[in-house]
């Protein structure tokens, strides 16, 4: 969420608390006997005015390189991620 935000600020759109947040879901199988993490999907929602829409979509397409965490575990486990957007 936070390299996400860092890119949306770097485009002048505020995430502050009431216009910007993140739904975190996954799955965990059992990969031969073990327990993992096979998927992780997160759905981000943004208040955003409407002429910020295009490099909000932009910024969601772009984020993931420049993320620790996702960088961290690609290859390992499946990411998925969206956005969706409400005028404001």
């Amino acid at each position: 969420m936070g390299t996400l935000a860092a890119v949306l600020a770097g485009k002048k759109i505020r995430t502050v608390q009431d216009l910007f947040k993140a739904t975190v879901t996954g799955d965990i199988e059992d990969v031969d006997g073990v327990l993992k993490i096979t998927r992780i999907n997160v759905h981000y929602e943004l208040k955003v005015p409407a002429e910020n829409r295009e490099d909000a979509k932009e910024s969601l397409d772009t984020y993931l390189s420049l993320c620790p965490g996702a960088q961290s575990v690609i290859g390992c486990i499946d990411i998925t991620h969206e956005l969706t957007m409400e005028d404001l």
